[in-house]
């Protein structure tokens, strides 16, 4: 039996951002048909670290990917110079149940997480937009900022970490760069100054408590929040989850595992009929989307091991083609 292995390299080598955004396109409307087996992530604290491990079954009857994802988040790693999310993903024959390659999982992380929020900002955000915020200058920024220049001809950045030193360090790295090439990246002194002319706002960290102000979001903002994916934590205001029409990529998952919906929930503002629909709805034609250059628009990811599957299925047929991966006899 022989099993392929494929390193982020390969990965970046196989599946360029604007692939990535149409393959989480076609997951999300398989997920909210009914095509796709998404069961909730099973999560495995490690209380001594402060870390959580997560495994993520899934499988996609449409397209035939079945597989799983596991995931650790350990915030601590920062401190130790480690990347704070750690992952391996695992690509199976759904006829035959043989195993038929592992991936490596973090970058494969950051860029279906990018990329779902490039067919979020594509969907759902202004078609003048200009001007980014990018709340986090972690791993998950980079593929933030490529897949929402790969949408939209941004041409401002601003990034806000909690560590000044680390935003320094992404404008350098990411000055002029990503999709349509932004054109000026500028570190802010405090999330109100990277939000407060955005026409689009990223937030990607580990915050357990919201990230910016609900008054430094203007109307017609669209927001991509990405970080918060347990029940205790928010990364958004409650204020603009309340104002914002919602879109999330499952109901399922989102009402049970994140917090940006659920304590806002828990405290009345709002109830599960406030999340407007899925982006596979609005993709397929079944829900709206955007309706008004006023509207404030929050799409709410929590991740699903669905949209890994897809990745990984791009860079199994791009293997040959482009010499990809190493193989292992089991």
């Amino acid at each position: 039996m022989k099993l392929r292995v494929f390193s982020s390299a390969d990965i970046r080598a196989a599946v360029p951002m604007a692939r990535a955004i149409e393959a989480m396109k076609d997951v999300y409307i398989q997920v909210s048909s009914g095509q796709a087996v998404v069961p909730l992530r099973m999560p495995l604290a490690v209380e001594k670290h402060s870390g959580v491990t997560l495994v993520m079954p899934a499988y996609l009857s449409g397209s035939g990917g079945l597989g799983a994802k596991i995931v650790s988040v350990f915030p601590r790693n920062r401190e130790r110079g480690l990347p704070t999310t750690n992952a391996l993903v695992v690509l199976i024959d759904d006829r035959t149940g043989v195993p038929r390659a592992i991936l490596e999982g973090s970058y494969l992380t950051a860029l279906r997480t990018g990329a779902a929020s490039g067919a979020a900002t594509d969907l759902l955000a202004r078609r003048n937009s200009t001007t980014l915020a990018l709340i986090g200058a972690g791993v998950q920024a980079h593929t933030q900022l490529e897949a929402v220049a790969t949408v939209r001809a941004i041409r401002k950045v601003w990034v806000y970490d909690v560590d000044r030193r680390t935003a320094e360090a992404f404008c350098k790295e990411m000055g002029g760069g990503g999709g349509r090439e932004a054109r000026e990246i500028e570190v802010a002194s405090s999330p109100g100054g990277a939000t407060a002319e955005a026409d689009i706002v990223a937030t990607a960290t580990t915050s357990a408590r919201p990230v910016f102000r609900d008054a430094d979001i203007r109307p017609g903002t669209h927001i991509n929040a990405v970080g918060s994916f347990k029940p205790e934590v928010q990364e958004v205001p409650e204020e603009t989850v309340a104002r914002a029409k919602v879109f999330v990529d499952s109901r399922e998952a989102a009402l049970a595992e994140t917090g940006d919906l659920i304590i806002p929930q828990k405290h009345g503002l709002i109830g599960p009929a406030h999340i407007h629909a899925e982006l596979g709805e609005v993709l397929s034609g079944r829900a709206p989307g955007r309706v008004s250059d006023d509207e404030v628009t929050l799409f709410k990811s929590v991740g699903l091991a669905a949209q890994d599957l897809a990745v990984a299925a791009v860079v199994l047929a791009e293997a040959d083609r482009l010499g990809l991966g190493t193989i292992v006899e089991l």
